[in-house]
């Protein structure tokens, strides 16, 4: 096994699947299934996940609802909404998970510490981190990556739809080519969108491998744990 610990960053969207809103049961167990294989191969995992299939803080203040903040407030407690469900489709399949939450929620997760998350991962636990950063103005990837660096996390996974970075958009752009590997300056100056700016000078600044991957084909988790050439790697 090539990573030890990983911290894995999921979209909220990827757990729609074809719906237009809300968490698709088949999604979720798919990933509940990938990420028990990596754990039954030893791994230790923690997990980010986003809340943009619920609400996304930036909806409300478009459309003039609620300011900035309330709105990434809201966004935070998506996380929650979607950890619990991970939480719940992982517990099916008998692997013991923590969800550990920057927003107090004393009844249904643990407060965040650091100390505390890094001896769940020692003792083989799934950690889950919901509530994003719990402020306002930072994103869930800038949450996958602190909470990665704070772990000392082997490597940063973001699961997305397609399989790595690409010159352009592959979705719009046929002609788009895929790359194997990339350096953090090489991805600024090309002006590649893999995480936003803050997250991912976070990753660079603090030496943390980004693996961007295709999350949805069965078995691409484990082969990125054994080492296999997947998706995109970007390094210092």
């Amino acid at each position: 096994m090539k990573y030890k610990r990983i911290l894995l960053k999921l979209s909220g969207e990827s757990l729609m699947g074809d719906q237009q809103f809300g968490i698709d049961p088949k999604v979720l167990e798919q990933y509940a299934a990938e990420i028990k294989k990596i754990v039954d191969m030893g791994a230790e995992v923690a997990i980010v996940i986003g809340g943009g299939n619920i609400f996304r803080g930036i909806q409300g203040v478009q459309g003039g609802v609620v300011d900035r903040a309330q709105g990434d407030y809201m966004g935070m407690l998506a996380t929650v909404i979607n950890s619990m469900a991970l939480q719940g489709a992982l517990e099916k399949h008998q692997i013991k998970t923590r969800l550990l939450s920057a927003i107090k929620m004393e009844q249904i997760c643990e407060p965040f510490i650091r100390r505390r998350a890094i001896r769940h991962l020692e003792k083989g636990r799934v950690v889950i981190f919901g509530g994003g950063t719990g402020n306002p103005y930072f994103t869930t990837d800038t949450a996958a990556a602190l909470r990665g660096v704070e772990i000392e996390a082997d490597l940063i996974l973001k699961g997305t739809r397609v399989d790595g970075i690409y010159t352009a958009d592959p979705e719009k752009d046929k002609t788009a080519t895929r790359y194997d590997n990339l350096t953090f300056a090489e991805a600024i100056s090309k002006n590649l969108n893999i995480m936003d700016m803050t997250a991912f000078t976070l990753c660079q600044e603090n030496k943390r491998p980004i693996l961007v991957f295709d999350m949805n084909k069965i078995g691409n988790l484990e082969k990125v744990l054994q080492g296999e050439k997947i998706g995109t790697l970007v390094t210092v």
